[in-house]
């Protein structure tokens, strides 16, 4: 995959629909997986996958942190959407952690253990045990400053294609999407390892 134009290839898949984006990536990959936790408008990238690739892996990282409305949301979509879903968590259990170090505040040194422990060490253990060649992810324009600057596709520091189908579209096309195709949304999310909306949890910078 280090090979390729990044460049000329966010030229050619801008006007592209994310059905024909998903396609193209596919016929290039010999072992393609797409991340969530079940956020806001992850629903959108799971549909449109496994619309092309009903067998596509899916890989969860729960931080062990999330919403009771996010657990149910998941199960909801792992259901009816009969989603291949290959689950991760983190070796040490939320129970031990909340009474060693709890959830660090992001000027705590210990906020940076905390990551790792929660999130960083159980995607990359999942990247080791799948070895993907293509990442399908939900990132979109305007959500940091660092998605700003990648485009549909974008290569990771290992060198994977990072494909995102949906990196030009706004919540409101998003909305439009979901009614269509009669998914449903949850809103109530909580990420303890970014707080902010606006910040880089370590996966994608």
């Amino acid at each position: 995959m280090k090979d390729l134009n990044i460049e000329k290839l966010n030229k050619e898949l801008q006007d592209r629909t994310p059905e024909q984006i998903i396609s193209w990536a596919l016929s290039i990959a010999k072992n393609p997986i797409v991340t969530t936790n079940f956020r806001p408008y992850e629903v959108a990238i799971l549909h449109a996958c496994v619309n092309v690739d009903a067998n596509l892996k899916v890989i969860w990282c729960d931080t062990g942190y999330n919403t009771p409305q996010t657990y149910a949301h998941a199960n909801e979509l792992i259901d009816t959407l009969n989603l291949n879903i290959h689950l991760y968590v983190p070796k040490q259990t939320s129970a031990h952690r909340d009474v060693t170090i709890g959830i660090p505040q992001i000027d705590d040194p210990l906020h940076i253990l905390f990551t790792e422990q929660v999130k960083l060490e159980p995607f990359n253990r999942a990247m080791k045990e799948h070895k993907p060649d293509v990442w399908f992810t939900n990132l979109r324009k305007g959500q940091t400053a660092f998605r700003n600057s990648i485009g549909v596709v974008s290569l990771s520091k290992n060198g994977i294609l990072k494909v995102s189908p949906f990196y030009h579209w706004t919540d409101e096309q998003l909305d439009s999407y979901l009614k269509v195709n009669e998914l449903p949304n949850e809103f109530t999310y909580f990420d303890p390892t970014k707080v902010l909306e606006n910040r880089e949890c370590g996966l994608h910078s």
